[in-house]
């Protein structure tokens, strides 16, 4: 048997496929199982003992030369078996032109057609985690080749190997950046590339760093993506002491392997935030405008303030932020105080 998976296009929804990508390898233990994703996805799932190997592609611009170009790729391969994670029309018309026999995927975007298996929408899908949104993908392939579904009876795993390899390749970039391994170690993600609103404010970050500095002698480092330096350039100039600087210094797979060496990340809800307690880190997300019933991260605690107008949704503010605004940075300080056990 050899099955592909379609996997979805967002570093946090991505980490959110996991205990589905698990419970497939469950059920066809000597399937050879091929992860066909953006290349920046590697970074998350090249120690994974779930799948196989990775089948990595850019975005050319072109909707109609990539369909071509992967289709063909992949048609070649002889995949008997296909799940699609994402819900685009383009990735189902990959997949049909590739000529995979059975085709598994949500009925979205008009393109039922496209697959052999049109899965409906679960009715749920707003009031549960998204990471059952794609176990019943892989429960609805259980049912179709077994004739049982034991995939939504079992607690989702969400943990994700990282080799000893990258993790000493982890503490060499953390102590040539100036981190001090004999003390504790906190990461602030204090950015998020899709949305502004998700954002603490960037003084409230910086006297976060500053307590936790003066207060508990931790190491403080800035995570992120190159799209989140101006953040993080923002809440250096704030601190009183200076945090040291990783947002954009590290690619995808050595920020994952850096999460999985330190002692605590405190974050906005962004993709590493999912990354972090996936790969055993203690994890405190500051909510905003989502929904934490759908897409706080698994192992992770929260804070978030009970305000009307949120859980909301939008990009950005239209009016004081006050989801944020409201949380300050003792508060914040204090969980993370109890977390570390300082």
């Amino acid at each position: 048997m050899k099955i592909l998976v379609r996997g979805t296009n967002w570093i946090g929804d991505a980490v959110m496929t996991i205990p589905a990508l698990r419970e497939l390898r469950r059920i066809f233990p000597s399937a050879e199982i091929s992860l066909h994703t953006r290349k920046w996805a590697k970074g998350i799932f090249q120690d994974a003992s779930f799948i196989n190997e990775i089948i990595a592609f850019d975005k050319s611009g072109s909707k109609i030369k990539d369909s071509l170009v992967q289709s063909k790729q992949i048609k070649k391969r002889n995949f008997d078996l296909s799940i699609l994670f994402t819900n685009s029309f383009e990735s189902a018309l990959v997949y049909k032109l590739a000529n995979i026999p059975r085709r598994f995927g949500y009925a979205k975007e008009g393109r039922s057609f496209l697959l052999t298996d049109s899965v409906a929408m679960p009715d749920w899908k707003n009031q549960r985690h998204e990471v059952f949104y794609y176990l019943n993908l892989v429960a609805e392939i259980e049912n179709s080749y077994f004739q049982r579904k034991t995939i939504l009876e079992n607690a989702p795993n969400v943990n994700l190997e990282i080799s000893e390899e990258r993790k000493a390749e982890a503490r060499t970039i953390l102590e040539k950046n100036g981190v001090d391994l004999s003390k504790k170690i906190v990461a602030l993600g204090v950015g998020s590339t899709n949305s502004r609103a998700k954002r603490w404010q960037t003084e409230s970050y910086a006297k976060l760093n500053d307590l936790l500095q003066n207060e508990s002698d931790c190491n403080v480092i800035l995570v992120g993506a190159f799209d989140e330096i101006e953040v993080s350039d923002k809440v250096l100039n704030k601190s009183e002491k200076k945090p040291i600087i990783l947002t954009g210094k590290t690619d995808l797979s050595e920020a994952v392997a850096v999460l999985s060496e330190i002692d605590l990340l405190i974050s906005n809800d962004m993709g590493l935030a999912h990354v972090a307690p996936a790969v055993g880190t203690k994890t405190l997300v500051i909510f905003g405008p989502t929904n934490e019933k759908t897409t706080q991260p698994l192992g992770s605690e929260i804070i978030r303030k009970n305000v009307d107008c949120a859980p909301c949704m939008l990009r950005d503010c239209p009016i004081d932020h006050r989801c944020m605004t409201q949380i300050s940075p003792s508060e914040v300080f204090e969980k993370a105080r109890k977390m570390l056990v300082i």
